[in-house]
């Protein structure tokens, strides 16, 4: 049986220059960001299988006041050594859900992956994608690595992980966007990054701008909503921390 952990990394503002920028939900006012910021709320999820520690998205990457990885912090804080994540699955290499691939040690100034135990799962496309249009949403510096290291498995198309991971490229909120279904023969778990990011996108029809095809990403959380009322999904919601998880009946 899979069991779900939702690992919240807050609330943020984005603005034009695509930078992230803490928000406290009880004591920061919007108006004081600047005109055109987004609330966005970021959040990994950690799926514990009878045979894996799997990670979906891998956060800002942003460290803590001691210094610690908030994403390793958080699995920390559940009980998770982070040492024993056996898999990161990547939807997309955005800068909100990869920052926290890779990370520079503050005292050596070496960059290594977060999770250097794990296999990580990225799309061969996207990678290519991400490195040449390198910029506001992807960081190149934060996923270059990927490149580097024989822990990576880079996908084509769709797919399946052991039998029981199946990945399927979706395009929609990027070009090479995918998403993922865990069935373990007991559960189903779906984790659809941004094209199903929250609670609220599943139930109102609407085309976002914020999309490289707004109107596919539509299609397609109409489609994954059938799909798992059919097939008694859990869905988890990577932008939604206060419902992070639900099922449609």
């Amino acid at each position: 049986m899979a069991r779900i952990i939702p690992l919240s990394e807050g609330s943020f503002t984005v603005d034009g220059t695509k930078q992230f920028t803490p928000f406290n939900l009880e004591t920061d006012k919007m108006q004081d960001r600047p005109h055109g910021s987004l609330l966005v709320e970021i959040q990994p999820f950690l799926v514990i299988t009878d045979r894996d520690y799997i990670l979906f998205d891998a956060g800002l990457g942003f460290r803590n006041n001691d210094g610690v990885l908030q994403i390793h912090q958080n699995l920390i804080n559940e009980g998770i050594n982070p040492m024993e994540i056996t898999k990161v699955m990547m939807s997309h290499l955005h800068k909100d859900h990869s920052g926290g691939i890779s990370s520079v040690d503050p005292v050596t100034g070496e960059r290594s992956l977060s999770f250097p135990s794990a296999t990580y799962y990225v799309n061969n496309e996207e990678m290519l994608y991400a490195l040449e249009h390198a910029g506001k949403s992807y960081h190149s510096e934060d996923i270059v690595i990927l490149q580097q290291r024989d822990n990576i498995v880079f996908t084509t198309g769709n797919g399946t992980i052991d039998g029981y991971i199946h990945y399927e490229v979706t395009g929609g909120h990027c070009p090479y966007h995918q998403v993922f279904l865990v069935d373990d023969g007991e559960d189903k778990v779906f984790f659809g990054g941004d094209v199903a990011p929250q609670i609220s996108q599943m139930k109102n029809r609407f085309a976002a701008k914020y999309d490289y095809d707004g109107k596919r990403s539509m299609e397609l959380r109409q489609e994954f909503l059938e799909r798992g009322k059919k097939e008694g999904w859990t869905f988890m919601f990577y932008h939604d921390v206060k419902q992070p998880t639900a099922r449609f009946e």
